[in-house]
């Protein structure tokens, strides 16, 4: 029992010695390569766009954005254009502040994507919201209007109560670890884990989902739906891994998290994290450091 339990203890030791820990990852990554003059391309989404239609990756169309409360002045004209988008604050993260809506009802009213009936009154107050910072840490924002992603069929068939997004990290243009976040009825539709989305880990060469986490636990299949998580082959991952390649030459930040939609017209980037947090190794059931210290500095 006594030698069992040493053996157990090794092992841990083992595990816990390739974990990328936060400090390590701010001091010997994030500083290092992400000078802060060059935050912003990741911290504003308007400047993400520009830098990816500069270099011709696919992301998400921007319909509308509102700098200042005058701008609100030509909301209702425009959303009279709309029956399905995304308000989005620029300065948000962690998916903070994105209402999305998925259609509208006959009296003109808006179906938010948990069926909620949303007026124009609800979408001026969630922008002004935004323009007074409250998704941005205490600074003024702007509010983004966007296109909602179509989600391919087969990603739909793992993730149908919301858009699943594919987590890259990426390190010196290389790709180091990726998940799937598909999101559940607890998270309401979104990939955020914290709010309890499934974390998929996969396996890059391949594409093939290995692991699935879910608030800390092992488990294989959705918890809503009951649909397989483990084993199964991500569509058009050549196509995911290209255009993550694309985005972090393209990005003068050198360790991001890159978010990639698996979209009916291909993958699309959804954003740059330039601090990706670390809940991506439970996912995989694999620390990042050892992955990381292979790499070029």
């Amino acid at each position: 029992m006594f030698s069992g339990l040493l053996t157990r203890l090794a092992r841990y030791r083992r595990n816990a010695a390739t974990v990328l820990t936060m400090n390590r990852r701010n001091l010997h990554y994030i500083y290092p390569n992400n000078p802060h003059a060059q935050l912003e391309v990741a911290d504003n989404k308007l400047e993400t766009k520009l830098m990816l239609q500069g270099a011709a990756i696919p992301h998400a169309r921007t319909y509308f954005a509102y700098h200042n409360f005058l701008d609100l002045n030509t909301l209702e004209q425009n959303l009279a254009l709309l029956d399905a988008f995304a308000v989005k604050p620029a300065h948000g993260s962690g998916g903070s502040g994105i209402k999305l809506i998925t259609g509208r009802h006959p009296d003109g009213s808006w179906r938010s994507i948990n069926g909620e009936r949303i007026m124009l009154a609800d979408i001026r107050k969630h922008i002004s919201d935004i323009l007074f910072g409250v998704y941005a840490s205490d600074l003024n924002d702007i509010a983004i209007i966007e296109e909602i992603i179509s989600q391919h069929d087969e990603m739909s068939l793992l993730s149908p109560y919301g858009l699943a997004d594919i987590r890259m990290i990426m390190h010196q243009d290389q790709p180091v670890m990726s998940m799937s976040r598909i999101p559940t009825r607890r998270s309401g539709g979104r990939a955020n884990l914290h709010q309890g989305a499934v974390g998929v880990g996969i396996d890059i060469p391949t594409g093939m989902t290995r692991n699935v986490t879910w608030f800390g636990k092992m488990i294989t299949h959705h918890p809503d739906s009951g649909v397989q998580l483990v084993d199964l082959q991500i569509p058009q991952w050549p196509q995911i891994l290209d255009i993550c390649y694309r985005t972090a030459r393209a990005c003068p930040l050198k360790y991001l998290g890159l978010d990639v939609a698996v979209s009916s017209h291909g993958p699309m980037i959804i954003e740059i994290n330039a601090r990706p947090g670390l809940t991506i190794q439970n996912a995989n059931l694999r620390g990042m450091r050892s992955i990381l210290e292979r790499q070029p500095s």
